[in-house]
């Protein structure tokens, strides 16, 4: 696969895409994967495996394979010895041998340089060998191992840290990754050492889905609407972090526009059905003007709900017979709310 880097919002996305039958036959491309979330996934994988409690493990089971090592070396050591012994011996046995009896010479001698090329082998094996397999780790090897466990994952969260430099730490801990695109995203690694990993990712959604403010947020709103205007569920929706579809912030605009899209009573008609009253029927139920209403309102003498953001109210209905307010000349609105039975708004 190729990759190929996408500028948005001013940063680099990739995007790897098989393309060889492209290419080669002029068809169309094989599968083309977005590499955001593949990159996110194997930044986490790899910050999760070079922590403490793994590099303490890996340094265990190194040990212990040195151990082991440490036996198989004593084996060949005792392979070599023994070709250095039947060398030994050949040669031994064609020195003794009478140099008239020519047959039996040539025949030793033959036997020697056979046992002679045997021990070069074995010294070549041992030597190969020895190269091969793990040293012990020092004291000092050991705490700078350990070390990474707290230095990989603050320099790989740096956002200091070039693309370019992840890039190079990844091919110090991963041989190579597969991706294969079907109904997921499964991604094969396979590390350093020979260890795999399969992780499978969720395909991305498509741009117009990624705009679509999610349900629950929808659900919020809608149970919002039954005590608070659109700019105060905007207020109280970005208090808790959350974002329509996009990515943006809420704002009364975007509430109302969602309370509309997704077909939500409004806040109106809520309170319309739990009996509240309008301006004017307020003022023709108590016989008095839409201003006194309003004054009476402000003063705590009768109680409303905002339905909108302009300062539009609907009203609790004032109660029948004494409970009623009423005007008293002479009486100063400020004691009449204290006297009054209903609790300031």
């Amino acid at each position: 696969m190729t990759v190929g880097y996408h500028h948005r919002h001013g940063q680099l996305f990739p995007e790897y895409v098989c393309q060889r039958e492209r290419i080669e036959h002029g068809e169309a491309v094989c599968q083309r994967v977005p590499g955001a979330g593949v990159d996110q996934a194997i930044g986490a994988l790899l910050v999760d495996a070079v922590n403490p409690v793994a590099l303490e493990v890996a340094l265990a089971v190194q040990c212990e394979l040195q151990s082991r090592l440490d036996e198989v070396d004593r084996l060949r050591r005792a392979q070599v010895e023994r070709a250095q012994y039947e060398c030994e011996l050949a040669q031994r046995r064609y020195m003794r041998v009478d140099p008239d009896n020519r047959l039996v010479a040539d025949s030793l001698e033959a036997q020697w340089n056979e046992k002679l090329r045997a021990l070069s082998d074995a010294h070549e094996e041992y030597a190969r060998r020895q190269e091969q397999d793990a040293r012990v780790l020092t004291a000092e090897q050991r705490g700078t191992i350990l070390s990474l466990a707290s230095d990989f994952p603050r320099l790989w969260s740096d956002p200091a840290t070039h693309d370019r430099d992840r890039k190079r730490m990844v091919r110090l801990l991963l041989e190579d990754v597969t991706l294969n695109r079907a109904e997921q995203i499964v991604l094969q690694i396979r590390f350093k050492g020979g260890a795999r990993k399969t992780l499978h990712l969720p395909l991305p959604l498509c741009a117009w889905k990624q705009r679509i403010t999610p349900s629950t947020v929808i659900d919020e709103i809608d149970q919002l609407l039954n005590d608070n205007t659109t700019a105060q569920i905007a207020d109280i929706l970005n208090a808790r972090g959350l974002t329509p579809g996009g990515g943006a912030t809420f704002n009364a605009r975007v509430i109302a526009r969602l309370a509309r899209d997704y077909h939500l009573t409004p806040r109106y008609d809520r309170l319309r059905e739990r009996g509240m009253l309008t301006l004017q029927e307020m003022a023709d139920s108590l016989q008095l003007t839409t201003h006194t209403v309003k004054i009476w309102l402000r003063c705590g003498l009768l109680r409303g709900h905002a339905y909108s953001d302009k300062n539009e109210s609907l009203y609790e209905p004032p109660g029948e017979g004494e409970a009623a307010p009423r005007k008293k000349p002479g009486v100063k609105l400020s004691q009449r709310r204290l006297d009054s039975k209903l609790p300031p708004d």
